[in-house]
């Protein structure tokens, strides 16, 4: 009979967290050696991380730090949500949150490649995968600089971690203004601060959309450059942020409040765990 009682059990996962089939297999192999079956995860689910690198990893959570005029964001993942919520994979979120603020990486490339302890994260990463065995990536990093800047993280579900991170750089004395403004990004998802950061031909193919759209309708051909007009406007406040209605005062656009509260939002950055 192997020498490990249910506590072993329960520590291993704690500690490596991995499965509880795989957990009790690998102290069986070691007798009961708390290090002994750690290594023999690593070592089996080394194997196993080219098999996983086509799953898909939809799960996760973001992470933000904010220092001064800084802030940086990322967006780790893993296949599912008892992953996600887990204190392995916070750890270890929390640990590519902090070299990428210690590198000011500014993309998921440069972040994986980028030195820990003697190892690339990337490596830090797929040790990680082994023991969990799950596909663990970052997806995404993003670094917003600007005078000041805030952070908003939101939990789509009580019992998960944060889902949806957002960073505003802003000018202004308001920081509560501006984490409203943030919490508005979370929950109306705009694309791009001004009209002027929407690519032009996305606009043009708008307003192709719309014209074709009012016809087939069978508007009045002298009505059509005014229906257009509002249909585009109407998209721009889907989209940009400054146009948007804001959130609490849904009767002024996001520019207007903040114009108002003597703020300037000057950047913003948004993620959703897996879209």
């Amino acid at each position: 009979m192997a020498n490990y009682t249910a506590a072993d059990i329960k520590a291993l996962r704690e500690a490596t967290g991995a499965g509880m089939l795989d957990v009790k297999k690998a102290l069986d192999e070691a007798d009961g050696d708390h290090a002994k079956a750690t290594e023999i995860l690593r070592v089996k689910g080394l194997k196993g991380v080219t098999k996983r690198e086509g799953r898909s990893a939809s799960n996760g959570l973001v992470r933000a730090h904010v220092d001064g005029g800084v802030g940086t964001l990322v967006e780790v993942n893993c296949e599912t949500d008892f992953v996600a919520k887990g204190d392995v994979f916070g750890a270890l979120a929390d640990k590519v949150l902090q070299q990428a603020v210690a590198t000011g990486a500014a993309d998921a490339e440069a972040l994986l490649a980028s030195e820990i302890d003697g190892k690339t994260l990337k490596t830090v990463l797929d040790e990680a995968n082994a023991t969990i065995g799950e596909k663990i990536e970052v997806r995404r990093v993003a670094r917003v600089e600007g005078e000041k800047v805030v952070s908003y993280l939101h939990k789509t579900s009580p019992d998960l971690p944060p889902q949806i991170g957002v960073l505003v750089a802003y000018t202004g004395d308001d920081e509560q203004l501006a984490r409203d403004i943030a919490m508005h990004i979370a929950a109306f998802s705009p694309t791009a601060l001004t009209r002027d950061e929407i690519d032009a031909a996305t606009v043009e193919n708008e307003r192709r959309i719309a014209e074709e759209t009012a016809r087939e309708e069978g508007k009045p051909e002298q009505a059509l450059p005014k229906i257009v007009e509002g249909r585009v406007n109407a998209f721009f406040k889907d989209n940009v942020l400054l146009d948007q209605p804001f959130a609490k005062e849904p009767k002024k656009s996001v520019a207007q409040v903040a114009k108002e509260g003597g703020i300037e939002v000057t950047a913003f950055a948004r993620f959703k765990v897996g879209v």
